[in-house]
């Protein structure tokens, strides 16, 4: 970012129709300082240009300032950028309520049965469980892998639940609802003991793969796998493997290795595995909160401040 050069639009690419309503995002900064415009591929770019998008571009370099509609940005070369000297932010920071909502409702889902019962009512099948079954989550152990924003969304939530929260993370420093923090060499002492385990960390390639056969062997044989960050974490045919072996006894994954999953993937047919299509976010706000995010970062920017969530 130069001092001297001032923000004199915000591009939206039309790309961030993937995941929120283009025109709901454009009327949602109807207070910006800036003219704030739709784009398509076409668009070229100076550094009074600031762009909002979901996918990545290369005339995007020619900006003042890029940011990325998603936490995640890995299709984005952040080494490009730092050589360029084009700032690149992401949406990182703003998912501990979504996200946490929807870990809390595979696990709930998972323990009181909703799913199977759902299931059974596209019958019109009056189904009853055997009595040992259904379970509730209260006293039930959750480790949480990753207590960034989305891991300490579900520890909040859990806890008020009154579940037992465990979390694995490298730093020590406590978290409000979590008992204990485990660094990730102690992973498999954390998840031994856990009736559920929920992924929450940035996929890296350090993350990548490290749920597998050796770690779903860890788990109890009736713990169940919540994968909320990011499909490559967890080793997609290990899980499969782990699941028609009864190693686990299911799971609720809201991301996938392949997405979308599939038709010929297996993890659609264990009734024990909830499957829903990478929606961890997806509300009818959140243009909302990634506006006021971008907002922030447009006011920052203006300042010369440092912009929140910078990652190149």
């Amino acid at each position: 970012m130069t001092d001297d050069t001032d923000l004199q639009r915000l591009c939206v690419h039309e790309s961030i129709g993937n995941k929120i309503p283009k025109e709901g995002f454009v009327e949602a900064f109807d207070d910006l300082s800036i003219p704030v415009e739709l784009v398509g591929d076409d668009e070229s770019y100076d550094e009074g240009d600031a762009v909002a998008s979901f996918k990545p571009r290369p005339e995007f370099l020619d900006a003042g300032w890029v940011h990325v509609i998603r936490a995640g940005y890995d299709a984005f070369d952040t080494d490009e950028y730092e050589a360029n000297g084009t700032p690149l932010t992401n949406s990182t920071g703003i998912h501990g309520t979504t996200v946490g909502e929807i870990a809390v409702g595979y696990m709930l889902s998972l323990a009181r049965m909703l799913h199977v019962y759902r299931d059974h009512q596209n019958d019109s099948d009056w189904y009853e469980p055997e009595y040992q079954r259904p379970f509730t989550v209260e006293n039930e152990r959750l480790c949480v892998i990753g207590l960034g924003t989305l891991g300490q969304g579900i520890a909040t939530r859990a806890d008020a639940l009154g579940m037992d929260v465990v979390g694995v993370r490298r730093s020590q420093e406590s978290v409000p609802g979590v008992s204990e923090v485990y660094h990730p060499d102690d992973l498999h002492e954390a998840i031994a003991d856990a009736r559920f385990v929920a992924v929450a960390v940035p996929h890296t390639p350090s993350t990548e793969g490290m749920i597998s056969t050796d770690e779903l062997a860890t788990m109890r044989d009736d713990a169940y796998l919540v994968n909320v960050a990011r499909g490559p974490i967890v080793d997609q045919d290990a899980l499969v493997d782990a699941l028609d072996a009864g190693t686990i006894a299911g799971a609720g994954l809201d991301v996938f290795e392949t997405e979308p999953l599939p038709e010929e993937s297996p993890l659609w047919d264990f009734e024990e595995v909830i499957i829903s299509p990478h929606r961890g976010s997806a509300t009818n706000r959140y243009h909302l909160d990634i506006a006021e995010l971008v907002a922030e970062n447009v006011r920052r920017y203006q300042d010369g401040e440092s912009l929140k969530n910078r990652v190149a």
